[in-house]
């Protein structure tokens, strides 16, 4: 399998139509093996230590073992399957192991070890001082400093983790797949727009299933709770989206919860850390759990009453609209969309036709080019992992090549739901040549219909400029090294890019390069516009206290010892005792598929989201100052923030770019909570 397997030979476009499942597993023993050659060439150089024989030769290795990782790991989100799934299982571990072979490999720990401590002395450029603590840092982070017995036990936590967090996500999508609503009286879709109906038609069809079906993709499940009148079927679907992997069946996640926070908890005790959260927050800008906490309550201080008063309107609105005495979480996006349209005159409905998906596109790239002086360029010879993922070349001013960029836009089996960036290499500069990224952005957006194109949504429009946000940071990276390019940077910095660009989806200017009704090329009209700004703010107290209780979970979870729950659901429902406004319900729980922090990359970093916004309102105030589309202004955000990655602290970055520190006025302002 090693002779002709496309993973092994030397490729710079991902060679998806040429690799099969069972190229995998062998790719990944014969990458791993070689980068485990690497790392021995680097332990046993008789020459002294130096930043070039040890620091750069360990951030250049193991480079084809991270081109395989990121194509197969990608295709395990994107386009999965049991035989795909079942490689997760059995590679994960490997490549913890190997991780931790790094880390704790002492001849190599004992060579960075000697080059840290002289790194004064070296004269060392910012992004080689931020790369030399950042190893040394991963060393001692990942246990180098402890005795053997405890370095052993270390492996066998994270080999534990890497399985258990997979099967986490698993079983969400598993119970996610599992759930059909299948509707064959057209009456139990009244209140559902053309379009969504369109769609739940196309959709059982292609079941081979009369009727109309829903499921608990957000295309589908969106539309239904917002627009459906039977309450009684927006009941069952709530129920069933919030038990996901909550039913005591053979997907429940509930054990899998208290095992990872038990296991974390113990692996932060091993390296000298008083909690998880202390241990994850030592490499963020908030630096530790106390001012997270701070941070969360205070915005928590400013949210809550304007939060009970949005409630209150919502309840009585209710109350007179359908003489409901209780409002249930079902019955929220409901209300929510009526009251919406009752204050506004405003419903996605009289959007969608204005944000066309391809002109979508087109604006996003259009407000990047006057941004950020780039070019997108539509390709067809690329090969991709599935035919509905589009292509394009993105170059400079100049004509020089910047980018490669893959956009993947519906949902459909085998994918996971959400929305995100990735890459499939990475940006650096090696032996002189700047090798440029390949980024991704996979999203699950409404696709077409027989009789109308993919039209979206506001809120997929916002999440659209949202990802490419993320993109443009990873296509502009212009880093020496590959461990600090792109997004590669502090948890709590890395929203900042996406949640800003989403400010100019709100901007008239912006609006009317791409907002035109996909049948008559009508621009958008200006009291739309007005109505987009002003319902902006429209619950605003209400949805900030709903990310802060995510953030307050987070926290619960991974901010204390673990040991002594024992129910997931009653610590649920203790740490939302502050920001739960609806009663509860006893048979949904958030943790147990709370994949962003259980599977992803954000336990005790869930506040970020937050976090980030305030330093996005901040910066998106800088733009207003000097014009939304001014190439000067994108041209010192893109210099001191995009293109500069992980390079140096993001306050250093940020203050480059600001001239001060953020200020959370602005977001208050924003959100009408001032």
């Amino acid at each position: 399998m090693l002779d002709n397997n496309p993973l092994l030979t030397s490729f710079d476009i991902a060679p998806f139509s040429k690799i099969k499942n069972e190229h995998f597993l062998p790719a990944f023993q014969e990458a791993l093996k070689i980068a485990r050659q690497e790392i021995d060439a680097i332990t046993q150089n008789k020459a002294t230590p130096t930043f070039e024989n040890t620091i750069e030769a360990l951030v250049y290795s193991g480079q084809q073992l991270d081109r395989i990782s990121s194509v197969f790991f990608n295709l395990n989100s994107a386009e999965t399957n049991e035989h795909i799934q079942k490689i997760a299982q059995e590679v994960s571990p490997m490549l913890s192991e190997f991780g931790n072979d790094i880390t704790l490999n002492e001849a190599l720990f004992s060579r960075v070890k000697s080059i840290y401590a002289q790194k004064d002395s070296l004269d060392l450029t910012p992004e080689q001082m931020t790369l030399l603590e950042k190893n040394y840092k991963s060393f001692s982070r990942n246990g180098a400093n402890l005795p053997e017995d405890k370095k052993s036990r270390l492996r066998e936590i994270d080999a534990a983790l890497a399985k258990l967090k997979l099967t986490f996500g698993e079983n969400v999508l598993a119970e996610t797949n599992a759930y059909e609503l299948h509707l064959t009286n057209e009456a139990d879709l009244a209140g559902m727009p053309e379009g969504a109906k369109e769609a739940a038609a196309a959709l059982a069809k292609s079941k081979d299933k009369e009727g109309w079906l829903i499921t608990l993709d957000y295309p589908s499940y969106i539309p239904f709770m917002k627009y459906a009148d039977n309450r009684e079927l927006r009941k069952e679907l709530s129920l069933a989206f919030g038990s996901r992997a909550f039913k005591g069946n053979d997907h429940d996640n509930q054990n899998n919860v208290l095992e990872i926070v038990n296991l974390r908890h113990e692996r932060a005790n091993l390296l000298g850390y008083e909690t998880h959260a202390h241990f994850v927050l030592e490499e963020r800008m908030a630096k530790t759990p106390e001012k997270v906490l701070g941070f969360l309550n205070d915005l928590l201080a400013k949210a809550k009453p304007a939060a009970q008063r949005e409630f209150a309107q919502l309840e009585n609105f209710a109350k007179a609209q359908d003489n409901l005495d209780q409002l249930q979480k079902w019955d929220s996006a409901y209300y929510s969309e009526k009251l919406k349209q009752k204050l506004f005159s405003l419903d996605d409905e009289q959007l969608k036709p204005y944000f066309k998906l391809e002109n979508v596109i087109d604006g996003v790239f259009s407000i990047s080019s006057k941004l950020f002086g780039l070019q997108f360029e539509q390709v067809f010879d690329i090969d991709t992992y599935h035919e509905e993922v589009k292509t394009y070349r993105v170059l400079d001013t100049q004509g020089n090549f910047v980018s490669l960029f893959y956009a993947d836009f519906h949902p459909r089996d085998g994918k996971r739901g959400g929305a995100w960036m990735t890459s499939f290499k990475s940006q650096m500069v090696k032996d002189g040549v700047n090798e440029r990224p390949h980024i991704s952005n996979v999203c699950n957006f409404t696709p077409s219909t027989p009789s109308k194109p993919s039209l979206l949504t506001f809120n997929e429009v916002t999440t659209l400029f949202h990802e490419f946000g993320h993109g443009l940071h990873g296509m502009l990276a212009n880093t020496i090294y590959p461990s600090l390019s792109g997004t590669s940077v502090y948890w709590d910095f890395v929203e900042l890019p996406s949640q800003m660009l989403e400010n100019w989806c709100y901007e008239k200017e912006a609006l009317e390069l791409f907002a035109t009704h996909y049948e008559t090329g009508e621009v958008i009209p200006m009291e739309l516009i007005q109505k987009i700004k002003d319902s902006a703010t429209f619950q605003e107290g209400m949805q900030t206290l709903r990310q802060l209780s995510f953030g307050l979970l987070d926290m619960s979870w991974h901010g204390q010892d673990p040991s002594g729950i024992k129910d997931v659901k009653a610590f649920e429902t203790a740490a939302f005792a502050d920001t739960s406004l609806y009663p509860a319900t006893p048979e949904t729980c958030m943790s147990t598929a709370f994949s962003h922090i259980f599977q992803g990359g954000y336990s005790s970093g869930y506040y970020s989201y937050k976090w980030a916004e305030v330093l996005d309102a901040d910066a998106f105030e800088y733009f207003k100052e000097h014009g939304i589309l001014n190439p000067e202004a994108g041209a010192q955000f893109k210099e001191h923030v995009l293109s500069k990655g992980g390079t140096e602290d993001p306050m250093v970055l940020y203050k480059r770019f600001r001239g001060r520190e953020p200020k959370p006025e602005a977001l208050l302002k924003r959100a009408g909570l001032l």
